[in-house]
């Protein structure tokens, strides 16, 4: 079959250039990463991808859309990740981000001292250049990532970044396989998006809490929300980051009353019930953690501070931290606003709620970093899939193909 008809490019070619260009765009930002990175395990992943891009680009033109992503997903998350986890167990110190050195810190501490967290006066008592990584701003759930590690020491498979690669992709698998069809954008978003594949290969801890609250819109769509319920319950034991997602798919939930208090319990009882045990062991030591360190009330400040508006806003004024902060408590209303006269009545609208609600917080909040904007790029990849489906109330019937 010709290509070209009327002068125009035919359409079984048009996608397929459209993921050519955008996988050569990907090796061109992997390129530039692997030789301006300030950080060592970012340049290291670049070296490797950008190869791996750069053949995809040249492989979708061929065909096989779908088998290009997967392997893209190998060549570009999963080799470097090995890559730089077995050197790492050799030796070099160089070739993981903090948050996988804060994960396993986590792990080590659950399983010696019954809470994954050092209270403030052992942050205070390590030597000023230690207190950073002596901080985990994260939920109790994470430190199960860091306990093969702990358990079993030193070694390329104990890496808390090959177990985060593991619960990604049987979350995007059985999405995937729930979802039935139209799912190319959703899986380019988190298995080939540099900004999943990057962080999945160097730091790896936002991937699970995104691939489980993707689970959960899955589930949801399939009108299954106990099961929603858990996937994004497990998902907040993780981070905060999936409450929004709770929040949003409560509301989808509903009506019945009974369906959404079915779901609710599981959505937030999870998360209570994986932080009951460190509460209980040094309720302290987890609001110096997880509420003072990232609200910027730590013994030390946290790293995150991307260039964005809030960031900016709190920097450049005065009074900028106030005004980011009404800023952001303003988007919440005008959200919880539309929230409430237009409530999602499919999974696909939660889903662009949810990337709405979460761009403006990442934009908005004065500590914030450039790479969650993964979570509402996945979103709306999501709802760009699934957007034109029929549905029947709130379920999202899957197309027969």
């Amino acid at each position: 079959m010709t290509h070209w008809q009327n002068g125009r490019i035919a359409t079984d070619l048009r996608p397929r250039l459209i993921d050519a260009v955008f996988y050569a765009l990907c090796a061109a930002f992997a390129a530039v990463t692997a030789l301006t990175s300030t950080l060592l395990p970012h340049r290291a992943w670049g070296a490797i991808a950008w190869i791996g891009y750069a053949a995809g680009a040249a492989l979708v033109l061929l065909g096989a859309r779908r088998l290009v992503v997967w392997l893209l997903f190998a060549a570009t998350a999963l080799l470097p990740l090995l890559v730089e986890s077995i050197q790492r167990a050799s030796g070099r110190a160089d070739r993981a981000q903090e948050e996988v050195l804060v994960v396993e810190h986590m792990g080590d501490r659950l399983l010696h001292t019954g809470t994954p967290y050092l209270s403030p006066a052992a942050i205070a008592s390590l030597p000023p250049e230690e207190r950073l990584l002596g901080y985990a701003p994260y939920q109790p759930g994470m430190a199960i990532f860091g306990l093969p590690r702990a358990a079993f020491g030193q070694a390329w498979w104990t890496d808390a970044r090959v177990w985060f690669f593991a619960a990604t992709l049987f979350c995007l698998v059985y999405s995937l396989r729930l979802l039935n069809a139209r799912t190319h954008r959703l899986t380019q978003a988190v298995a080939v998006l540099p900004l999943c594949t990057l962080t999945l290969a160097t730091g790896g801890d936002d991937l699970p809490v995104l691939a489980l609250c993707v689970l959960a819109l899955a589930l949801a769509s399939r009108d299954r929300f106990v099961a929603a319920g858990v996937a994004v319950g497990l998902a907040g034991a993780l981070k905060l980051f999936a409450l929004p997602v709770a929040l949003v798919l409560l509301v989808l939930a509903l009506p019945p009353l009974a369906r959404a208090l079915r779901f609710a319990a599981f959505a937030f009882g999870i998360p209570l019930a994986a932080l009951g045990p460190a509460l209980i062991v040094d309720a302290d030591a987890f609001i110096e953690n997880a509420i003072r360190f990232p609200s910027g009330h730590g013994l030390v400040t946290s790293p995150a501070q991307s260039p964005l508006p809030g960031h900016l806003i709190a920097t450049a004024f005065p009074a900028g931290r106030t005004i980011a902060l009404a800023l952001l408590l303003l988007a919440g209303a005008v959200i919880a606003y539309r929230l409430y006269r237009r409530p999602p009545r499919t999974a696909a609208a939660a889903a662009l709620f949810t990337a709405a609600g979460l761009t403006a917080a990442i934009m908005l909040t004065p500590t914030t970093r450039f790479g969650y904007l993964l979570y509402p790029a996945a979103f709306l990849a999501y709802w760009w899939d699934q957007r034109q489906r029929p549905s029947d109330g709130h379920v999202d019937e899957p197309r027969q193909v």
